[in-house]
C-alpha cells in the first residue's frame, strides 16, 4: 500500500513525462502499480482488513439484547462470556459502542471526597412491574452511595412517603456500618421543604444522628453525579430483563446482587473494589447513638363506633370524642392517639389488615352509652286537652238500662 508521499511522487514523474520503465527505476515500484498510480490520479483510502473475530458468533445474540433491553458491555459481556465467549471485555465494548449512538462528551472537574465526608443519595421512580398474579405495582429506587469508597446501597420500595425514606436511610446505615458526615440530595419534596428550608420531620432525624444535609446546586445534576451513574448502573446492570415475585424477593435479589456484583467489581475510577475501601471509611457508628423512633402523624376523625382508622386498621377513643379530629403518631410498635396536647389512648401497632384494637374501658363506655335511658322524655308531637269538665255518672244508672 502506497503512502500519499509516495503516490505523489510517482504523479509528479509521470506529469514530467517521464516512462513507465524510467519511473519503476527511480522509484522502485512495479509497473502495474504505476500503472494503477497514474489510472487513479488520487490516493486510496486507507481500509482495515476484515479478520476474523471470536465474537462473531456472538454478535447476533449482542445485537438482540442491546435492541431489546439496552443493556451495558458489562453485563453482555457476563452473558456471552457464560455461553462460551473467549475474548475480552475490550471487545464488547468496541462492538457495543458500534451500535450505540455517540454521545458528545462534557467536561466534568470530579471532585474526590476523604473518607466519611460524603454520601450522595437519591430516590428514582423505576417504572410499573407485572408480578406472576397479573398485578402491576409501581417502584421505587433508594440508592445511596458512599463518595470515597462508592460503595453502594439499595432498596426497592411502594412508596416515597417520609417515614419509608427514614427506614430506608436506616437499612443503609445498618448495611454500611454508620453514616457519613455529610449526605446529598437533589430537590426530593421528603427533605426540601422549601427554598433553602429542610422538611422538619428529615431535619430531626438528620440532627439525631448528627450529619448535615446538603442540596445540590440548582440545574447541576453533576454535582452528584456518583448517585446519578449509580441510578443506571441499577436499572440497566440489575433491574433490566429480571424477573421477581414481588417486593421481597426482588429486595433478596438486590442484596445478593450488591454482595457478589455491585460491590465487589473494580470501580473504573477508583481502580479499587468498593467493599474493600468500605473498610478504609472513617462512619460514626451504629452504637454512638441510640436508635431514631421513625412516628408516622396523620389527623382523623373519630367515627361513629369511637374508632379511628389508620393503614386499614381501626383504634378506639373515648366515647366523648365522636366527630372530633385527632392526631394519630404511628410508631413502629404503638400508635398513639391524641387531641392537642392530651393523650387519648395509647395502643399496640395491629399486625393485620381489617384488626379492630380496642381498649376495654373504650368498650364498656360505648356499652353503656348504648343502654343508657334517655335523660328526658321524648317530645309529643301534638296534646289534646279539654276545656270542659267530664260528666261523672252512677254505677247504678247503667245497671238498669241494662235490665
Amino acid at each position: 500500500m502506497l503512502n500519499p508521499d509516495q503516490f505523489m511522487d510517482i504523479a509528479l514523474l509521470h506529469k514530467e513525462g517521464r516512462s513507465l520503465r524510467e519511473i519503476a527505476k527511480l522509484t522502485g515500484h512495479s509497473r502495474n502499480t504505476i500503472r494503477r498510480v497514474i489510472r487513479e490520479k488520487v490516493p486510496r483510502a486507507f481500509r482495515t482488513p476484515s479478520r476474523p473475530s471470536k465474537l462473531d458468533p456472538f454478535k447476533g445474540y449482542l445485537q438482540r439484547r442491546f435492541r431489546e433491553h439496552g443493556l451495558s458491555a458489562v453485563r453482555l459481556f457476563a452473558e456471552v462470556r457464560a455461553m462460551g465467549f473467549a475474548g475480552s471485555e475490550i471487545i464488547v465494548r468496541r462492538f457495543i459502542h458500534t451500535l450505540r449512538e455517540a454521545w458528545s462528551a462534557k467536561l466534568t472537574v470530579r471532585f474526590e471526597t476523604p473518607p466519611g465526608e460524603q454520601a450522595q443519595a437519591d430516590w428514582a421512580e423505576v417504572g410499573r412491574f407485572t408480578l406472576p398474579g397479573g398485578q402491576v405495582i409501581r417502584l421505587y429506587a433508594f440508592v445511596m452511595v458512599l463518595s470515597f469508597s462508592r460503595a453502594l446501597y439499595v432498596e426497592f420500595t411502594r412508596s416515597m412517603r417520609m417515614e419509608t425514606l427514614i427506614r430506608c436511610h436506616q437499612n443503609a446505615f445498618a448495611y454500611f456500618g454508620g453514616w457519613p458526615r455529610k449526605i446529598l440530595y437533589d430537590n426530593m419534596r421528603q427533605v426540601v421543604a422549601g427554598p433553602d428550608r429542610i422538611n422538619p420531620r428529615f431535619r430531626d432525624f438528620a440532627d439525631h444522628h448528627g450529619f448535615a444535609v446538603r442540596r445540590h446546586r440548582p440545574y447541576r445534576p453533576r454535582t452528584k453525579g456518583k448517585v446519578e451513574r449509580m441510578v443506571h448502573y441499577v436499572k440497566d446492570n440489575f433491574l433490566n430483563a429480571r424477573s421477581f415475585t414481588g417486593l421481597d424477593d426482588l429486595n433478596a435479589q438486590a442484596r445478593a446482587w450488591l454482595v457478589t456484583t455491585a460491590n465487589v467489581r473494580i470501580h473504573s475510577t477508583t481502580g479499587e473494589r468498593p467493599w474493600d475501601l468500605l473498610a478504609n471509611e472513617e462512619l460514626t457508628p451504629l452504637n454512638a447513638i441510640t436508635p431514631y423512633q421513625v412516628v408516622h402523624c396523620v389527623q382523623r376523625t373519630v367515627d361513629a363506633e369511637a374508632l379511628v382508622q389508620f393503614e386499614r386498621c381501626r383504634y378506639s377513643v373515648p366515647v366523648s370524642y365522636v366527630g372530633q379530629r385527632v392526631v394519630l403518631d404511628a410508631r413502629p410498635g404503638s400508635v398513639l392517639i391524641r387531641s392537642k396536647d392530651c393523650i387519648l389512648a395509647e395502643h399496640p401497632r395491629a399486625k393485620t389488615a381489617g384488626a379492630r384494637v380496642e381498649k376495654p374501658e373504650h368498650v364498656r363506655e360505648r356499652w353503656q352509652r348504648s343502654i343508657a335511658p334517655p335523660s328526658a322524655p321524648p317530645s309529643q308531637g301534638c296534646i289534646v286537652t279539654f276545656g270542659d269538665e267530664v260528666q261523672r255518672r252512677p254505677l247504678s244508672l247503667y245497671q238498669e238500662i241494662v235490665s
